[in-house]
């Protein structure tokens, strides 16, 4: 970077002579100072903003090191050494994660541009203001949520950097860090709309108490995360989607919105997701992807969501699948080596890239209130079993609200209810970026990752600060690196 500047200098100097040249700075050019004049310009930063939703909060990076970190999914490829829990990344992973580091930072800075230069634009309505800059609360805290679940203390940056001068910040507690994501949401709970319709692509009041509940849940305020749960819940806005058979499970990752879908970054025939190229098998309909596929995220076949996952629970067959169509139109079985492949995300040929990424959808906030409602009174109480049982029903293709013989019993004590929810927010979101997440928290990766056969050291629980980070911020160095980088 510094040879960079260096060099522009450099040019700079060349082209002295010539100044009288570039006196003339054409009246319509933008820049910062004659670019937020109006609500027109605000929302076209917070749309910039939003921009970094699809490729770098959730882009492939961000996919690969979450889903494959869990005891659920093997990597294959590069993408295999992710998978060995009781070595380091490799070079080429720590890139990812490098890279995951840059895009979130790059959101948190265009978060950081609305909100320090929106409150001084004249010609407003206050009623977008005060959206606007609460979205892009909202965007903030779900960028800093990423960074330190990923790398722990983290440099917090609450200003927009236009400068070299603005790379110092030094790495900052993770109780600092929580507490910043907690005010944003608190913001952007405030300041958003009640609801925004079908465009769940845009954040609202119920995605930042999804957040919150999220957070309160995973820094242990038992009653805080059950309240705000119980608050998207009690709206009444959102309700789980209907299935009686495999398929149906696809209507609630349709490119349109669903009951169900509280906030999803959506992919469309224009921008679409580069997911499912990591998921399966080229050339092989319905599930190709056009006609490459690396199928890199392979099933744990020795985990839970292999032979002891019930054949009647209906998101077996949804998630998972053993055989594909031939071009001769013939169902034939996926090759030994890799008999069974992620399905999920995936409606039919033509729609393969353009389903919605869920963010927050209304089953979590059930099982958000049965978890941290149990941990608040030590014992699961009715509401929180029946939130659960809502869950399995449906999964077994019952009605969601009457009872079923799938039903989990009453008189389980704190632990095994809070693992029963743990199971089946694994069944339910799998390859959702779920599970690591949740193994950290309730500190019991390494006891996940026993069950399988797998040691996971100490040094994979935190990604490494990337090196340009070390190098090029004058607040950190190698001393702050996390262990084993």
């Amino acid at each position: 970077m510094k040879k960079i500047v260096l060099s522009i200098i450099g040019i700079g100097m060349l082209f002295t002579s010539c100044q009288n040249m570039l006196d003339e700075v054409p009246k319509d050019f933008v820049a910062k100072n004659n670019y937020y004049r109006n609500e027109a310009d605000a929302q076209g930063a917070l749309n910039g903003a939003y921009g970094s939703l699809g490729p770098d909060f959730y882009g492939i990076n961000n996919g690969i090191l979450s889903v494959l970190h869990s005891d659920l999914a093997l990597g294959r490829g590069s993408q295999a050494p992710i998978s060995n829990m009781d070595q380091l990344l490799d070079q080429q992973n720590i890139g990812r994660a490098s890279g995951l580091w840059l895009d979130l930072y790059a959101a948190i800075n265009r978060a950081n541009a609305v909100l320090d230069n929106v409150p001084l634009i004249e010609d407003i309505n206050e009623d977008a203001r005060t959206r606007i800059l609460a979205e892009a609360h909202f965007l903030r805290a779900l960028a800093y949520f990423e960074l330190v679940r990923g790398w722990g203390a983290v440099p917090i940056k609450t200003k927009e950097s236009t400068d070299l001068s603005d790379l110092e910040s030094p790495r900052r507690p993770e109780e600092e860090v929580y507490a910043l994501i907690i005010t944003d949401a608190q913001a952007a709970e405030a300041g958003m709309l009640e609801a925004v319709g079908d465009a769940t692509g845009q954040a609202s009041k119920s995605a930042a108490k999804m957040l919150l509940a999220h957070v309160y849940l995973t820094i242990g305020d038992w009653e805080a995360a059950a309240a705000k749960a119980e608050e998207v819940i009690s709206e009444g806005k959102y309700a789980l989607v209907e299935v009686q058979e495999p398929d149906d499970f696809y209507r609630i990752f349709a490119a349109t919105t669903s009951s169900e879908d509280i906030m999803s970054v959506h992919h469309s025939e224009i921008l679409q997701s580069g997911i499912t190229t990591y998921i399966h098998m080229g050339n092989n309909l319905p599930y190709n992807y056009s006609s490459t596929g690396f199928f890199a995220w392979l099933p744990n076949r020795n985990s839970f969501i292999g032979d002891a996952w019930d054949d009647e629970d209906l998101r077996k067959p949804f998630n998972l699948y053993t055989q594909y169509q031939n071009s001769n139109g013939d169902w034939v079985s996926l090759p030994g080596t890799t008999p069974v492949l992620f399905k999920k995300f995936v409606t039919d040929n033509n729609g393969l890239s353009t389903y919605s990424y869920p963010i927050y959808r209304y089953a979590e906030a059930l099982l958000f209130y049965a978890e941290a409602s149990c941990r608040a009174a030590g014992t699961p109480s009715a509401l929180a079993l029946e939130r659960l049982n809502m869950i399995k029903r449906r999964a077994y293709g019952y009605d969601p609200e009457a009872p079923s013989p799938v039903d989990y019993p009453t008189g389980m004590d704190e632990e095994t209810f809070v693992d029963a929810v743990i199971r089946e927010r694994a069944y339910e979101f799998l390859i959702e970026r779920r599970r690591w997440w949740d193994l950290k928290r309730i500190g019991k990766a390494k006891e996940a990752f026993a069950a399988i056969g797998k040691t996971l050291i100490d040094e994979r629980l935190l990604w490494p600060i990337p090196e340009n980070e070390i190098n090029n911020n004058p607040a950190i160095g190698q001393e702050d690196q996390n262990p084993g980088y």
